[in-house]
């Protein structure tokens, strides 16, 4: 009986440390570090499509969403940069949300989020306000070859996921985006998280395969 409640344990830390996202569709656009990695602000991110066979993706918009908690303690303007330019974002740009999807207009179904995906990917409930912004970044179309961004985000307790979203073809509608579970994730000193993650799932792999937690012996010597 030990066994299984060691691994049931171990299963329970990690689900509750990285929450899980749901969402409607997937894309091809992908950005780096995403999860189960977490970076801290000012945060540095590569973007790209994936697939050879597939066409660049237009009118490229980064998609910011903050918890409530790291909305409020915003110190400054939320700012993306990359290679000849950037975008600033003040508090007053954000829009509050806990319904419905994002962006709110000009999207396919493959060009936007639910916001019940959002808020589980923040790990808030559904009755809590997310908030969110977005807007045109990025020099050239994003393509196979990666582009790299940066994001700082002042805050007292940051905590935001980092998506976008374009147009693929001819549409006129945002219908491309990074899949809802590949999100770059910025959260205060991740260090410690990532190491407690480290640990725990070495723990996890070593008792799935052997059927046994690892133990520390003392190998004997002759004298």
């Amino acid at each position: 009986m030990k066994k299984p409640v060691l691994l049931v344990t171990i299963l329970t830390l990690l689900t509750t440390t990285i929450t899980p996202v749901l969402g409607n569709g997937t894309g091809t656009i992908r950005i780096s570090p995403a999860l189960p990695l977490m970076v801290e602000s000012p945060a540095t991110f590569q973007i790209w499509i994936q697939g050879n066979a597939q066409p660049p993706t237009t009118e490229p918009h980064i998609l910011l969403v903050m918890t409530n908690s790291s909305y409020e303690g915003l110190t400054g303007d939320v700012t993306v940069t990359w290679t000849g330019g950037s975008i600033t974002f003040s508090a007053t740009n954000f829009t509050a949300v806990n319904t419905g999807f994002v962006p709110t207009s000009g999207t396919e179904e493959g060009g936007r989020y639910t916001v019940a995906a959002l808020q589980d990917h923040l790990g808030v409930p559904h009755s809590e306000i997310v908030y969110y912004t977005y807007g045109p970044f990025l020099a050239e179309p994003i393509t196979q070859t990666a582009q790299t961004f940066n994001v700082t985000l002042p805050s007292t307790d940051p905590k935001m996921s980092v998506y976008a979203v374009g147009k693929n073809g001819n549409s006129d509608l945002f219908n491309n985006k990074v899949p809802p579970t590949n999100p770059g994730f910025i959260v205060p000193e991740p260090g410690p998280i990532l190491a407690v993650l480290a640990f725990f799932g070495a723990l996890a792999f070593y008792t799935i395969k052997h059927g046994t937690h690892p133990q520390i012996t003392k190998k004997k010597t002759n004298t």
